[in-house]
C-alpha cells in the first residue's frame, strides 16, 4: 500500500512523495486522490526516495500520470529512485518511454 505527502514550493510545484510500494493496492489512492491534485499544478515532481518496490501495475499506473499529466501540459519529474527500482524501470525502458528529462 502507498501513502503520499504533497507540498507546494515556492515557485509553485507539487512535490509529491510517495511512501511504500507502488502496486496493484496503490491505484485507489493514486487515480482517485494523487492524479486530481497534481493536475492543479505546471510542474510536479514525484520523489521515490520511500519506494522500495513497483510491480507490473505499479509501472502502469507510473506510466498512466505521468502521460496524463504531460498530455495537460504539466511538467512532470520523477526523482530520488532507489537504486533496485532503477534497475527495473531501465529493464522495462522507462526512461526512454516517459523522456530522460522526466528523470532527475
Amino acid at each position: 500500500m502507498i501513502d503520499y505527502l504533497m507540498k507546494e514550493t515556492e515557485d509553485g510545484k507539487i512535490v509529491v512523495r510517495l511512501n511504500g510500494d507502488l502496486d496493484i493496492d496503490s491505484t485507489e489512492i493514486v487515480e482517485e486522490e494523487l492524479l486530481p491534485a497534481m493536475e492543479k499544478y505546471k510542474k510536479a515532481n514525484i520523489d521515490f526516495e520511500n519506494v522500495p518496490f513497483v510491480d507490473s501495475s505499479g509501472m502502469g499506473l507510473l506510466l498512466n500520470i505521468v502521460q496524463s499529466l504531460k498530455e495537460k501540459g504539466i511538467n512532470v519529474t520523477i526523482s530520488n529512485v532507489r537504486e533496485d527500482v532503477q534497475v527495473v524501470f531501465d529493464l522495462l525502458q522507462i526512461p526512454e518511454i516517459l523522456g530522460d528529462e522526466t528523470f532527475i
